[in-house]
């Protein structure tokens, strides 16, 4: 795979990072199957604190290729985003930034023996998310080149692909590109993340309100037009374009519901092959076998789609006119109180699991994640009071509807989960925090900030808490 390059700059070494399936998990021994199974690659998410996340995986991964002895899952490190502090070390007073420790730590730890198996002489890898400037991969590309100076590594070792999960970033593709252009592997659709960075960016327009989420999948203009954007620019510049995330889980206990949602799966990846993405993210390792049948049926032994660009083109339509109306076309459907309370089975239930400890959770037969949670705090329809389908009914938005829905929506989960786990667990906290967040006169930038204040152990005092 070539790098996007220009003409001032020095070409980075030759590297083909894997495409195909990647995969996304948790850290934990139900997980384990992840790195033994047949995606080409392992997203480690380090979505609240550092931890021994990464150890985990490496270990996993360690474990895998002693098993099977040929190839496991290449290990992708996903930072966190430059939202997210760490409260636990603290630099000049001030806690360290969150995507800087993560990088560092791992990077120090781990570039040597990486490079040695899987590498192959390059890497380590990763993806970098929510970001929305250029300016933001100018700086990832001086941390990429510190990193590889201070190691005697060569420059462009470290290779990217970045997250377009925001909307201001979809305007600024060829820009990071060129910033990170001896780095980048290429451009990922953060598919969930984007509509809420759509929600955040026209928080204040009552003529901008998503209806329900359901509803909000790559068929609106919108997505559609942001993913086929995305995939010109990468194939322009040489760079592999990644679809979005399948959320979907395996249904064990019915396999009528369980086909279905296969066939849900294999209809989007589909969708994607045929728009010209290289690769395609899952959730699951149970959904890669049908994705990969996918993508490989339609790719017919090719490794990617950089080169037939164009041919693409004129099968989905002149992606080269897509314009700023639309890439912001509203979408379309209806908002109903059923949307509303599945928002808030959802989102207290996510915020209760990352509270104890989990950054995806299978919710409803889907995974979720904090995008996903985001999203569900409907905060635009309550902050303009939009007019919601209750059974044929008309009713507006308000937060006197949300305190109803909460109340009963928490007993639901309640009689889902036990008494006993809903008691030890943190849902009353979350359910709380939810409400709180939902009505908030501003809508806070990100749902998670507010819930990492409940998670860090403070140390009154201290210089630093943790001794690098």
């Amino acid at each position: 795979m070539a790098a996007a390059t220009s003409s001032n700059a020095a070409a980075p070494p030759s590297y083909d990072a894997p495409e195909g399936v990647d995969i996304r998990g948790r850290y934990d021994p139900e997980f384990a199957a992840i790195l033994t199974s047949d995606a080409l690659a392992f997203v480690a998410g380090l979505q609240r604190e550092f931890r021994g996340a990464v150890r985990y995986a490496m270990e996993r991964r360690r474990e895998a290729q002693r098993r099977l002895g040929d190839r496991p899952a290449t290990l992708f490190v996903r930072p966190r985003g430059w939202h997210l502090p760490e409260a636990h070390v603290l630099i000049d007073g001030e806690p360290a930034i969150g995507c800087l420790l993560d990088f560092g730590l791992y990077f120090f730890h781990n570039h040597a023996a990486f490079r040695a198996g899987q590498g192959a002489g390059f890497g380590p890898f990763f993806y970098l998310p929510k970001m929305e400037h250029s300016r933001e991969a100018r700086i990832w590309k001086g941390v990429f080149e510190r990193a590889e100076k201070e190691a005697g590594i060569g420059r462009g070792s470290i290779r990217a692909t970045v997250l377009v999960e925001t909307l201001p970033a979809v305007f600024q593709m060829e820009e990071i590109l060129h910033e990170l252009r001896e780095h980048s592997a290429g451009l990922n659709c953060g598919r969930w993340d984007y509509i809420f960075s759509y929600v955040k960016t026209f928080r204040a327009r009552p003529d901008r309100l998503l209806p329900d989420r359901a509803l909000v999948g790559m068929a609106q203009h919108f997505m559609r037009s942001y993913s086929l954007l995305l995939i010109r620019t990468c194939h322009r510049r040489g760079v592999h374009a990644m679809g979005g995330m399948a959320a979907q889980i395996p249904i064990k206990d019915d396999a009528a519901a369980n086909e279905a949602a296969l066939e849900l799966v294999r209809k989007d990846k589909l969708r994607e092959v045929r728009a010209g993405h290289d690769g395609t993210w899952a959730a699951h390792p149970g959904l890669i076998p049908a994705i990969r049948e996918v993508f490989e049926g339609h790719l017919g032994g090719r490794p990617n789609q950089i080169d037939t660009a164009a041919a693409t083109a004129g099968n989905t339509g002149d992606a080269f006119a897509i314009t700023e109306e639309d890439l912001l076309q509203p979408p379309r459907g209806a908002r109903t109180v059923e949307g509303l309370r599945h928002n808030t089975r959802v989102g207290v239930q996510y915020l209760a699991a990352w509270l104890s400890g989990s950054g995806s959770v299978p919710l409803y037969n889907l995974m979720e994640d904090a995008a996903t949670a985001e999203i569900s705090r409907n905060w635009q329809w309550l902050r303009h009071g939009a007019a919601l389908d209750a059974g044929g009914v008309e009713v507006r938005a308000t937060p006197e509807l949300l305190a109803r829905v909460v109340e009963e929506e928490m007993a639901r989960v309640e009689a889902e989960v036990g008494a006993e786990r809903f008691r030890h667990g943190r849902y009353a906290e979350a359910g709380r925090m939810f409400s709180r967040q939902c009505t908030a006169p501003e809508l806070d930038d990100f749902l998670t900030l507010d819930a990492y204040n409940l998670i860090v152990v403070h140390h009154p005092g201290a210089s630093s808490t943790c001794k690098l």
